[in-house]
């Protein structure tokens, strides 16, 4: 039911589909690539993954924001979405942590809302048709006209959106996971200086940049425009590529700074968007899935290996497209597209999902140890030449 104060809202798909339903959050007119998470939990941190900038997500779990917003749950500096798509919601969480409700916190960041939708029929659309554009309104109400302007909106196909999401300046991060909320019982100590890993922000999470803090590394961010040679003044230990929105192909810049940074034989590691990058680095190509992966209980692995994963992409590296020197380590076990990699002979590895969850299971957080072991043993043969 809606709630008494509720304004008519319209969503309405590329094909004409329209589903009428009631705002939540601020008013106005969105557009994006309407697609679908299946997770139980982690709204917040689904709504402030800077992968979700230029998408519209509909929730498959039925009901959205009986917990509230807090600060700790952000994974960003507010909501990336372009907008959100529920069954029910709820203006009164209940939740120790809670400071407000949802409908309010995406109001004060200007992101329009859509509930009493059948998520269950939207989401069967999609998953028959594909992720396509759509638009979310109070304010034109007529679905005509508002699929007019979904019509004249870019495809998620050849756009870069990792410039709208990358940090204008270079930082550092030292914020490790919180102590009371660890789940790793096994990190080792670090030993000596702290490693250097220096992160291409293609829209980082900062559960990432916490669990690199939480192995003892010493984390600088740049925007993904930093040339190489900047980059290398560091003298990082290893090279971490984030996580991002948008179509990989497109993002040339961090493709040939990668490549770039490959000729340094240092470590490196990518996750999702920056595991996509690396494969183009390394000479691979990328397609559009058709609806893409969500949600939180992903499995992938190899040769009966399985982990249950976090997964947010749209895109997928093409098995074929990889050169002989570079192995698959995972597949989506749904439907066996690449889901991890690495290179033969170079420190150089890289998953298409979240080992650092939030939301989502810990059972590839070892991915980070990797990392820094790997750190460790470059910096190792470094000191000993």
């Amino acid at each position: 039911m809606p709630l008494a104060s509720a304004q008519p809202a319209l969503l309405v798909l590329a094909d004409g589909t329209s589903y009428k339903g009631w705002s939540f959050g601020a008013s106005g007119t969105a557009i994006g690539e309407v697609v679908f998470n299946t997770g139980m939990t982690g709204y917040q941190e689904v709504l402030t993954d800077p992968s979700y900038c230029g998408q519209i997500v509909t929730f498959t779990y039925p009901e959205l924001g009986n917990t509230g917003v807090n600060k700790d749950d952000e994974e960003s500096n507010g909501p990336q979405v372009m907008g959100a798509i529920a069954r029910n919601i709820s203006v009164r969480p209940s939740n120790w942590r809670s400071t407000q409700s949802l409908p309010d916190y995406l109001k004060q960041h200007n992101i329009p809302g859509i509930y009493g939708v059948d998520t269950r029929a939207l989401t069967r659309k999609l998953r028959s048709s594909g992720a396509m554009n759509g638009a979310i309104s109070t304010e034109i109400l007529d679905p005509a006209e508002l699929l007019q302007q979904v019509q004249d909106a870019p495809s998620m196909a050849g756009l870069n959106l990792v410039r709208e999401v990358t940090t204008n300046e270079i930082y550092e991060w030292s914020e490790a996971t919180d102590a009371a909320w660890e789940f790793s019982s096994g990190i080792p100590t670090p030993e000596g200086e702290p490693l250097t890993v220096v992160a291409l922000d293609f829209g980082i999470k900062r559960n990432i940049l916490r669990r690199l803090a939480s192995y003892g590394c010493r984390v600088v961010v740049v925007p993904i425009n930093t040339p190489s040679e900047e980059i290398l003044k560091y003298n990082p230990d290893g090279i971490f590529l984030s996580n991002g929105p948008g179509d990989p192909s497109a993002v040339t810049e961090g493709i040939e700074t990668t490549r770039a940074l490959l000729d340094s034989q240092k470590p490196v590691f990518g996750i999702c968007m920056g595991h996509q990058i690396l494969g183009h680095a390394l000479g691979a190509e990328t397609f559009k899935l058709k609806f893409g992966h969500r949600g939180l209980n992903h499995p992938a692995g190899l040769e009966q290996r399985v982990e249950i994963t976090s997964q947010n992409h749209g895109f997928a590296i093409t098995a074929d497209s990889l050169n002989p020197e570079v192995e698959i380590t995972h597949l989506n076990l749904n439907d066996r597209t690449v889901a991890g990699l690495r290179h033969k002979s170079l420190p150089l590895f890289s998953v298409q999902y979240h080992p650092e969850a939030s939301p989502g299971p810990h059972d590839a957080d070892y991915l980070f140890e990797q990392f820094v072991n790997s750190m460790r043993e470059h910096r190792k043969t470094k000191t000993s030449v």
